[in-house]
């Protein structure tokens, strides 16, 4: 097989077109499409489904270009490495990193990174949905809890526990009892068990507010509305102020940050330098460690 041309049908599908491609590449757009053309001759398969305003990948040319994209990709680094004698970081790092530890801590860990390794170009996207890390070209993930993924690997490397919080103002409730409740959405559960220093306890709630961040929650539980689940990190500095009163643990509620990387491409120098980052900033994986980066 050309290694040129499954680089260039490589970089058409990457940008979706022959003239995005032309234009990021700076490759004339006649070549692009010749060596595509050739490349579909040599295989007698069509990779793309060509339109009057768009270009589709045919089903084989989705199966070719989520087999090999990785390996250019590890082709490139090697002959990059061995250009430039030693594995030190450099080039594109691509991380796709969930809402709320994007908002309270990835902002300084990105800084923090690039001031160490200015030859890596870092670009975080923030995102709660489990991207397709090969076809929308992300190095590493960052996820919550994540399902078993044989295509993945990686480490946790930061722990919490949701607690339910509330003012010092909100009457303490009994077991069973009906109390206001700040949830993330309707569809929440009416009662939350939890762990107190006295043994279980059932809190029945009544749904009030329907917040889709976390960050809400916390600012609206702190003028009294309402009580809420959260993770303990977020509310660190509130409890030690007294601002905010723990009513119990939430069981079964451990959550675990997860670094995923794919489990077929070779660990870059970039890719294993974030993971090492992340073990510095983080060296225990403890809550206190992830209240540390959220401001008051």
């Amino acid at each position: 097989m050309d290694l040129v041309a499954l680089a260039d049908f490589n970089l058409v599908a990457r940008h979706g077109g022959f003239g995005k491609a032309s234009r990021a590449s700076g490759r004339p757009k006649a070549t692009l499409s010749r060596r595509v053309a050739e490349l579909e001759s040599s295989l007698a398969l069509r990779l793309f489904e060509r339109g009057a305003r768009n270009l589709k990948l045919t089903e084989e040319g989705r199966a070719l270009y989520e087999r090999t994209a990785a390996l250019l990709t590890e082709l490139d680094e090697t002959a990059a490495t061995i250009a430039a004698g030693g594995d030190k970081p450099r080039g594109r790092l691509r991380i796709s990193a969930p809402l709320l530890f994007s908002q309270t801590a990835m902002g300084r860990i990105a800084a923090g990174f690039a001031l160490k390794y200015p030859d890596v170009r870092l670009e975080v996207t923030t995102e709660d949905r489990a991207v397709d890390m090969i076809e929308e070209g992300y190095d590493l993930v960052i996820r919550v809890n994540p399902d078993p993924d044989e295509s993945l690997v990686g480490r946790a490397f930061l722990h919490d526990r949701l607690v339910v919080v509330a003012s010092p103002d909100l009457p303490r409730p009994v077991a069973d009892l009906l109390a206001p409740g700040v949830v993330r959405g309707a569809g929440d559960r009416q009662t939350w068990n939890v762990m107190t220093s006295e043994g279980r306890a059932a809190i029945g709630i009544e749904p009030i507010l329907a917040l889709s961040s976390l960050i809400m929650v916390r600012d609206a539980v702190r003028t009294g509305v309402g009580a809420a689940r959260m993770p303990i990190s977020l509310v660190s500095h509130d409890l030690a102020d007294g601002t905010l009163l723990h009513w119990g643990d939430i069981e079964g509620s451990e959550i675990a940050l997860w670094a995923l990387y794919p489990s077929r491409r070779l660990l870059s120098a970039r890719v294993s330098a974030f993971l090492d980052f992340l073990k510095q900033a983080f060296p225990n994986g403890t809550p206190d460690e992830l209240a540390a980066y959220i401001g008051r």
